[in-house]
């Protein structure tokens, strides 16, 4: 195992969780007027509904799947009764069908981004980056797809399973079980550890006030132009 490979799959995810968590904490302490989406709804609706559904259900969708399916140990599905071949069906069905409805909706929202002028002159660098950094790190999720339906006995699964677990416990040895791992389950592993780096400098810290409040998910819409 060389040394690069130990620092991006043994060391880095550390290092992304800590600017993740201290990153938003010192954002919400310096910056707190910062902490918005800075919705673009009052200069052009849109697709905008349509768009931020799609690409809101399909996360949250993705993001449950990938802590479920990863951080579930695998003796409590050996104990279910659950094969590793059909666990991982499962999980290429469902993430196929999360990942598109998130790829479809972040699709409508770059197009309505990029193409309206109005909108397109205040969109900052860093949402650009941003948008662009989560339509690759969705297309290699998707891709690994096709990876995976070549080899249906849940083998890699596992193997990315134990490696996020041993990372989740502290387990110096964490690296060592992806190292024979497909090169696309490994970029994509790398872009979404750096979806948690740059989380922090993006509108995406408007997440956290999402978990924060319990009437979230049953709010009104919020109304920035009445008709």
């Amino acid at each position: 195992m060389n040394t690069l490979h130990q620092f991006l799959f043994g060391i880095y995810p550390y290092i992304a969780l800590c600017i993740f968590l201290f990153g938003s904490l010192a954002r919400f302490e310096r910056e707190q007027y910062t902490w918005k989406t800075d919705s673009s709804q009052v200069l052009y609706q849109g697709n905008l509904r349509v768009g931020n559904i799609l690409f809101h259900i399909g996360v949250i969708g993705l993001f449950f799947g990938h802590l479920v399916g990863l951080l579930t140990p695998v003796a409590v599905w050996d104990a279910l009764g659950v094969s590793h071949g059909f666990k991982q069906l499962v999980a290429m069905t469902a993430g196929g069908i999360m990942g598109s409805c998130c790829l479809l909706g972040l699709l409508i929202l770059l197009h309505r981004r990029l193409s309206n002028p109005r909108i397109r002159a205040v969109t900052k660098i860093g949402d650009k980056v941003l948008l662009l950094w989560l339509l690759t790190t969705l297309l290699l999720g998707l891709s690994t797809i096709a990876v995976s339906s070549h080899h249906l006995d849940g083998h890699a699964m596992v193997q990315l399973m134990t490696w996020a677990q041993h990372i989740f416990t502290f387990q110096g040895d964490a690296a060592s079980y992806i190292l024979d791992a497909d090169l696309l389950f490994k970029l994509h592993l790398f872009m979404g550890m750096t979806l948690f780096v740059i989380f922090p400098f993006t509108r995406l810290v408007h997440v956290w006030s999402g978990f924060a409040s319990v009437t979230y998910l049953g709010r009104a819409w919020q109304i920035v132009r009445p008709r």
